[in-house]
């Protein structure tokens, strides 16, 4: 069994560590550059972007997990953590993996008084709607070559696929349903990137 580590510098990294233990998988929580050889799969969890990545460049940890991305460590980001992966953050200069070639703009949905959730269709999950919760919710804005739209809202993709790489605008581990998080253990880290 893979062993995931949940960056645990900022946001919601705890109930993504929940999730994952009451699904059974040996999960580690990510503090250290050094933790980051010991983790065959990541998730970069919902929170503040600029300060997730102001830490990871401080803490000499941006330049190593993006290699360790690069050489096809299966990662999922939610909000925030979609927004560190991203190739181009629209008007920001915020320090950021860019393993992920899309442009998003941050808090495009609004403040945090305009959070909401809604169903989604994802194919990939079933034919059940998924439940998403939307926290000052980026926007993917533009989508390169390869990567896979999971999910729309309103015409705007909000869920992406690019071979090792997993993202959403919305936080799956504040809902009920682990289906997104079955679905990257299973596909992206238990079977291998397919």
């Amino acid at each position: 069994m893979p062993t995931v580590g949940v960056l645990a510098l900022q946001g919601a990294f705890r109930e993504h560590m929940a999730v994952l233990l009451r699904m059974g998988t040996r999960a580690v929580e990510i503090r250290q550059r050094e933790h980051i050889d010991g983790i065959d799969a990541l998730i970069i969890p919902g929170g503040e972007s600029t300060t997730i990545g102001r830490l990871l460049a401080e803490w000499n940890m941006l330049a190593h997990l993006k290699e360790r991305i690069q050489a096809g460590m299966p990662v999922y980001g939610s909000c925030a953590g979609l927004i560190l992966l991203c190739k181009t953050i629209e008007n920001s200069d915020q320090p950021s993996l860019g393993v992920l070639d899309i442009r998003v703009r941050r808090n495009a949905f609004g403040r945090q008084t305009d959070s909401f959730e809604t169903k989604l269709t994802m194919p990939e999950l079933g034919r059940t709607p998924f439940h998403a919760v939307f926290i000052r919710a980026p926007v993917i804005t533009e989508v390169g070559p390869g990567v896979r739209v999971l999910a729309e809202f309103d015409r705007m993709a909000v869920a992406v696929r690019r071979d090792n790489v997993l993202a959403t605008s919305f936080h799956p581990e504040l809902t009920q349903d682990m289906r997104l998080h079955r679905y990257f253990m299973k596909k992206m880290c238990e079977t291998g990137v397919n």
